[in-house]
């Protein structure tokens, strides 16, 4: 499923700050609120995208696997539904589903039995690590998706095409682990 989406947004946005321009584009609402208006007033929203990451509206999310299951697979002719929507995608998908609810219930035990409580205070360490991976989550997937499909950050890339931000670029390599990966994020969807 994740490898479909990706799909689906590079087939319907070709220009990365051109959303939706041919078709449906299964990311665009995670650029929404940085860019319903691109006057001095749309920035009162971006403080909100923290918050609509948090809440699973990103590609590891929960909001956008319910969103993206509501789309996909495409309704057959006469909106009938898709042929490999039973025998395909739904097992698969419910597989999935099972496997993810399998980690949580060993995170689960390893917030009681693991740390020598009663097996009904999992929940609290169940609730801190949710926390955690969705704040790890949020931070990534704003830099991956709301930053680097910004019209600030390709305005200032449009501007820097010999890299003379060393200090920056230096940064940026050694936090996502090496020269190799900032270049992909510089030129994520070119």
């Amino acid at each position: 499923d994740v490898i479909m989406e990706h799909n689906r947004h590079h087939n319907s946005t070709f220009d990365l700050l051109n959303h939706c321009e041919f078709g449906w584009d299964p990311a665009n609402w995670l650029y929404t609120l940085q860019e319903w208006t691109f006057e001095w007033y749309g920035w009162l929203t971006v403080p909100l995208i923290p918050l609509w990451h948090f809440i699973g509206a990103h590609d590891n999310g929960g909001i956008f696997a319910i969103l993206w299951w509501s789309q996909f697979p495409d309704g057959g002719p006469g909106g009938k539904c898709d042929k490999g929507f039973w025998n395909k995608w739904f097992p698969m998908r419910l597989k999935h589903n099972m496997f993810v609810l399998f980690l949580w219930a060993c995170v689960w035990l390893l917030g009681s039995l693991g740390l020598g409580r009663p097996l009904g205070e999992g929940w609290r360490f169940v609730l801190w690590v949710s926390c955690f991976v969705r704040i790890g989550f949020s931070l990534s997937w704003m830099f991956i998706a709301n930053f680097n499909h910004s019209h600030l950050w390709n305005e200032f890339l449009a501007t820097d095409p010999d890299r003379t931000w060393p200090k920056l670029h230096a940064t940026m390599a050694t936090l996502l682990g090496g020269r190799h990966r900032w270049n992909e994020m510089l030129f994520h969807d070119v």
